[in-house]
């Protein structure tokens, strides 16, 4: 289609008009039309139709598109003085298609009704992400404050540090120092023979200066857990379970550990997704920070060199009595031995039986949020 000269169907009509000498009263006599309807096409007080179009099309030999084309353009540009600009509706699509806002109000973590009532759903936004206003709630691009993290956080991941750093703030725990870090590690360490000792998992890290808290994760964040401080001297940890097996659980709370005892999370919180099995990577692209973190966990769970030794001796066959002895020697759960030796021999299929549930363990004595529970917020808690 040629390039239009004409704004409006109207001023169309009203040149092919003076090329064809016709006045608006001819034109209606070969259309077979009231001249007052003429008249109003003629100054765009009429839309042209698509039958219209073709009928104009017939007459005067140009193709009912390019009236149509000219009516569509016109329609837009008067809506565009005629509409009433909205700074809201922006605002509101970033909130709605970033954040799982129905799942964050069935879970109380937003007090609205439903996702329909949007002041509701606004106000409660702006109070959970202690925000001045809807504007300046950080998961919108345009806000000036922004939580620090070490990777590009999500929305959703951001809402659930937001919820993990709510609860969390609200926990009673003993003074944290570097030595008490360390001296958690210790102490969990003889917790790793037996599924049912994790249950001392959080009175340990309380005791210590931690605060441990586990939210449920929201849909599509794949969070494993987080590390920040509340100030220089508390600590947090934040885990989803959102892989309920031993083996995940004590690798991801030894590698949030290390974040702790290192300082990391201090300036910027960590915010940490993808840890399980094979994508809990070592490689050259993973940071410095996430790399020893990971040595950590794995060499928590079992030692690096025992377990090369244990495959080079056993390999390509291993039987559920090796697996249960090496446990023994190592003094840790057979589960932890399932969980890594899957990891380095790459056969996710083997031991299944060993990766016991942990989350019914270690919930009843945690600050939990989810799975049908809402954390006590309001409420000081030891």
């Amino acid at each position: 289609m040629e390039p239009m000269p004409h704004k409006t169907p109207g001023q169309l009509i009203n040149a092919l008009l003076e090329a064809r000498g016709w006045t608006k009263r001819v034109m209606a006599v070969v259309l077979g039309m009231d001249e007052t309807a003429v008249n109003r096409l003629a100054s765009d007080k009429r839309q042209v139709t698509a039958e219209i179009a073709i009928t104009l099309e017939e007459i005067f030999g140009v193709p009912a598109e390019q009236f149509l084309e000219l009516q569509k353009r016109y329609d837009l540009a008067m809506a565009r003085i005629t509409a009433k600009p909205d700074l809201g509706r922006s605002t509101r699509a970033h909130l709605f298609s970033g954040l799982p806002i129905t799942e964050m109000i069935k879970r109380g973590w937003l007090d609205a009704p439903d996702i329909k009532d949007v002041p509701a759903v606004e106000a409660s936004l702006v109070k959970f992400f202690g925000a001045s206003s809807v504007n300046d709630i950080e998961v919108l691009p345009h806000a000036a404050r922004k939580t620090e993290v070490t990777v590009d956080a999500t929305p959703a991941q951001i809402a659930w540090l937001y919820r993990v750093k709510e609860i969390a703030s609200e926990m009673l725990v003993n003074k944290f120092t570097p030595q008490s870090g360390f001296a958690a590690i210790e102490k969990l360490l003889p917790l790793r023979s037996a599924a049912e000792e994790a249950r001392k998992v959080p009175r340990i890290l309380a005791e210590c200066g931690i605060r441990f808290v586990i939210v449920e994760g929201l849909p599509s964040a794949k969070i494993d857990g987080a590390c920040f401080w509340l100030d220089a001297n508390s600590p947090v940890i934040g885990m989803t379970l959102r892989f309920d097996r031993i083996d995940n659980f004590w690798f991801v709370l030894r590698h949030e550990l290390e974040h702790v005892v290192r300082g990391h999370g201090k300036d910027a919180a960590v915010l940490d997704a993808e840890l399980d099995r094979a994508r809990a990577g070592t490689g050259e692209d993973v940071a410095e920070d996430e790399r020893v973190a990971n040595e950590a966990g794995g060499e928590f769970c079992v030692p690096r060199k025992k377990l090369e030794g244990f495959i080079a001796r056993k390999s390509p066959f291993f039987t559920e009595r090796d697996i249960i002895g090496f446990a023994r020697t190592l003094g840790v759960h057979s589960g932890l031995v399932a969980g890594q030796l899957q990891r380095a021999i790459g056969r996710y299929d083997l031991f299944k039986g060993h990766l016991v549930r942990i989350r019914s363990i270690v919930a009843p004595s945690a600050m939990v949020d989810g799975w049908g529970d809402i954390a006590p917020i309001g409420q000081e808690v030891l």
